[in-house]
């Protein structure tokens, strides 16, 4: 069986940062785990944002929408982590 294919798409609802290529991951943990990396690159970019409001929203190979990963979350996370 093939290796499912997710595109991360990063929007706050007005602007879209698209990820056309998209990740091949085995597994939904695996799948989460990208979500958060592609969200702390995305802050972490340098741009000046209000990144509150932003979400990675994960679609899989056919286009059906399988997820949604807060940025806030992804944050409250790390800092539990560091904590």
């Amino acid at each position: 069986m093939p290796t499912p294919l997710y595109r991360f798409h990063c929007t706050d609802g007005h602007e879209l940062v698209a990820d056309l290529q998209g990740k091949r991951l085995p597994t939904w943990a695996l799948m989460r785990a990208h979500a958060e990396r592609v969200s702390l690159d995305l802050m972490l970019s340098g741009a000046q944002r209000d990144w509150s409001t932003w979400t990675v929203e994960i679609y899989d190979g056919s286009g059906r929408h399988v997820m949604s990963k807060p940025f806030t979350d992804v944050l409250a996370n790390r800092s539990t982590r560091q904590g």
